[in-house]
């Protein structure tokens, strides 16, 4: 007969902290399906987390999925929470209770408070790249004269420009920068005033205007979505504005 080998302890997935006594949605589960649970030290906080899968690496899409389905229920249910970046783990539930709760018991409190009753909305805005490239050939006349010069090269003798096109490419990025730091301004200064906070983020790609989040406070979201809508009707021929949201507050989370 085999002898049962003593367990040791479960490590724990940590996917945010929370008030003291907030109340978990029934039902919620989290990575692998695991039941999510909250645990606390006696103090004003607790850690919502589940057993951390064992025998294999984190980061599949269906972890990342779990993860911020957590999340996204407690704020569907009004819970506040401090939410954690994806993949943070402690060796088990003690550890949760004295190295993440107690020892940091203060100013996860003070997070907890700045982030009560508000969410995160996120606002991206693209160019819609011909109204904004005609722009620039109506308005840089290096720019047009140059286009026109190329469009009338014969395409055997297109080597022999290269470089020109290539100083082209180079004119065209500089004035979509130009605008993009202006026009990105504006935007962000006409939705600031709707929220608490804002983070602007640097742009991935040349034809992003803007790229913020911006923490809402949930009795003021339907003003500040009417506020964006007004906006993307206002700039609807040349940039196309997205709102994505409401999202637990990440950016406004002080990094550790």
């Amino acid at each position: 007969m085999t002898t049962p080998q003593p367990q040791g302890p479960t490590p724990q997935y940590v996917y945010g902290v929370i008030h003291a006594g907030a109340e978990i949605p029934s039902g919620i589960t989290g990575l692998d399906d695991r039941p999510v649970t909250a645990a606390g030290d006696g103090g004003r906080c607790a850690a919502v987390i589940s057993d951390l899968p064992a025998g294999r690496a984190l980061g599949e899409r269906a972890d990342l999925v779990a993860h911020q389905r957590v999340l996204n229920t407690l704020l569907d249910a009004g819970v506040a929470v401090v939410p954690f970046r994806f993949g943070a783990a402690l060796s088990d539930r003690a550890a949760v209770e004295k190295d993440l709760l107690a020892g940091n018991a203060e100013r996860l409190g003070q997070v907890l408070d700045q982030l009560e009753g508000r969410v995160e909305m996120r606002v991206k805005a693209t160019y819609v790249q011909d109204a904004v490239l005609a722009e620039i050939m109506q308005d840089e006349p290096e720019v047009a004269e140059l286009a026109a010069r190329l469009r009338e090269v014969p395409a055997d003798a297109a080597d022999a420009v290269y470089y020109d096109r290539v100083r082209l490419g180079e004119l065209i990025a500089r004035a979509m920068e130009r605008r993009r730091e202006h026009d990105g301004q504006a935007l962000l200064e006409a939705a600031a005033p709707g929220a608490e906070a804002f983070v602007r983020k640097t742009p991935a790609r040349e034809e992003d205007v803007l790229d913020a989040s911006f923490l809402v406070d949930q009795g003021r979201r339907a003003d500040f979505e009417r506020a964006v809508d007004k906006l993307g009707e206002a700039h609807s021929e040349r940039v196309r504005i997205r709102l994505i949201g409401p999202l637990p507050p990440y950016d406004f989370v002080p990094e550790a």
